[in-house]
């Protein structure tokens, strides 16, 4: 039985770094009657769509649509560039940096992995260094730009430059950052974005996306004159021909009631303005930041006024940290993350990314505190949240618009 079980009057507060809160209006618009995908009615909700998500990709690039999560997004860049015996590099500082490690080695690759120690950024002279002793040059690299299981965001503008000055395309993993955290891929020259529908862009878990650059097609072509392709579905040829057709049409049956959701998510991020909604993400950081410094704990990870995503924090050796998440679900409705592999019980990850606002980091942090002082940590009562509201009243208390 869970909470919400035994008491059906406990309000239950999502602050996870996905799946994320969805906006009203979004959950309203996936309940009507589902469209026939080939019907003028869902093809120009699709249309809009894909005109719709360069943007938010800071990209002129069409941007690749799979129903898959984003890990299926991350399968498509290794499936459609790697081969077996093929060289890549993959520079990972976290649970998800490894998968892209794992993708590399499930399609034969002869995979070079730096892992960072978690809690610390892939350097980009640690990259430059890593790939130079490599006796073959890779012919993608693979890195993660905000690592949701410790909340570190890498520089990937400078990643870029290290793996295009070695003659590699850089794929990156947006998954979480994308929409949280600024990523300006045609800007940076970053051949490859892959994200998902969960996390800042506001929607259910199940569309996986790829902005793909004119350079990685036409090395995904190449890769196939040279062997036989090892892909169907998410084959990056075949999505991107139905795309370009007009009206834009798609290989496969789409998820239509996801993309109904998403093309109302999109509307909203841009009602509120692409850079409102960065500005928005970065206060609710500081805010959270402020907060878990009020109560005495240490914060996971550099110090980064950009890491605007989930803010993480190093739980007392002295508390039994994972009963932290847990209290917080099962007494107070609030639902966040705990560590993951080697990190379970020592950290805890409050997520602002997407659908969220000023109260759910105050009402995150006061059962936060709750809960430490129900395990024998000495905070403060109100701490957390009066340095939170400190942060919302020099900075205004953002709240994303109305869904």
């Amino acid at each position: 039985m869970t909470a919400a079980d035994a008491n059906p009057f406990l309000k239950q507060y999502l602050m996870t770094a996905g799946p994320t809160p969805l906006p009203p209006r979004v959950s309203q618009v996936m309940a009507e009657p589902i469209r026939y995908h080939r019907a003028p009615a869902f093809v120009e909700v699709y249309e809009r769509v894909l005109e719709r998500l360069p943007q938010v990709f800071r990209t002129a690039n069409d941007v690749l649509c799979f129903a898959a999560s984003g890990t299926g997004a991350m399968e498509s860049a290794v499936a459609n560039l790697i081969g077996p015996g093929d060289p890549a590099v993959v520079a990972s500082c976290g649970k998800f940096g490894e998968r892209w490690a794992e993708l590399c080695d499930a399609y034969g690759a002869e995979t070079g992995h730096l892992a960072v120690e978690w809690g610390e950024r892939v350097e980009p002279d640690r990259l430059d260094e890593f790939i130079a002793g490599r006796e073959r040059k890779p012919r993608a690299v693979y890195v993660t730009q905000s690592e949701t299981s410790t909340g570190i965001l890498n520089d990937i503008r400078a990643l870029n430059e290290v793996a295009t000055g070695h003659g590699a395309v850089l794929c990156v993993d947006a998954v979480s950052g994308l929409g949280a955290a600024d990523l300006r891929q045609d800007e940076w020259g970053v051949d490859v974005v892959v994200s998902g529908s969960q996390k800042s862009l506001m929607c259910p878990p199940g569309l996986g996306f790829a902005s793909v650059s004119g350079r990685a097609l036409a090395l995904a072509a190449d890769n196939d004159n040279a062997r036989p392709p090892g892909r169907y579905y998410l084959d990056w040829a075949r999505t991107a021909k139905g795309q370009a057709e007009d009206p834009p049409n798609s290989a496969f049956t789409p998820a239509v009631t996801l993309f109904m959701g998403l093309d109302v998510a999109l509307e909203l991020i841009f009602d509120e303005g692409l850079d409102r909604v960065f500005a928005r993400h970065a206060v609710l950081a500081r805010a959270a930041r402020a907060g878990i410094e009020a109560l005495g704990l240490e914060r996971f990870g550099p110090d980064d006024e950009n890491a605007n995503v989930v803010t993480v924090a190093a739980l007392p050796e002295a508390i039994d940290g994972a009963m932290v998440p847990k209290l917080m679900r099962d007494r107070f409705g609030v639902t966040v993350a705990g560590g993951q592999g080697h990190l379970k019980g020592r950290i805890v990850r409050i997520a602002h990314c997407g659908y969220y606002g000023a109260f759910d980091i105050v009402v995150a942090l006061s059962a936060l505190e709750i809960a430490l002082r129900e395990l024998g940590h000495d905070a403060e009562p109100g701490a957390g949240v009066a340095a939170a509201q400190s942060v919302f009243a020099a900075s205004g208390a953002p709240e994303p618009v109305a869904g």
